[in-house]
């Protein structure tokens, strides 16, 4: 089992910048592959960032390519995601996963672990 908390989301304006964390505990932290993705309102849930165990490559949705950057930190068995230059269409729960293969990061179907979510609001 892995249990993942996130934290540090909020309220900012638009042009802001926000760093969520997720703390994982449980089982050897870099054995899992690491991805976010976010729920919007009347929205189902889609793909932000991934990064994978090994090699640290990482994978962003086209959406916040260039804005969002997605780092880990094995020794302290956290991810991060760095978001700038924040949109109101950023506005979402965010969601911290971990799945144990590199194959498949950039859908929920690669994931076996969930954190609760963060909201993140980013207003006009």
């Amino acid at each position: 089992q892995v249990q993942l908390v996130e934290s540090g989301g909020g309220l900012v304006q638009a042009g802001g910048t926000l760093r969520l964390s997720c703390a994982a505990s449980g089982r050897t932290f870099g054995n899992y592959v690491m991805g976010w993705f976010r729920q919007a309102p009347g929205k189902e849930r889609e793909f932000v960032a991934a990064i994978r165990r090994i090699s640290g490559n990482t994978y962003y949705a086209d959406s916040v390519k260039g804005r969002f950057t997605i780092s880990r930190d094995n020794a302290k068995n956290t991810v991060y995601l760095q978001m700038n230059s924040l949109k109101p269409e950023d506005t979402a729960v965010y969601f911290c996963a971990a799945g144990p293969s590199d194959q498949v990061v950039t859908a929920e179907v690669g994931y076996d672990y969930w954190g609760q979510g963060t909201q993140v609001t980013v207003s006009a």
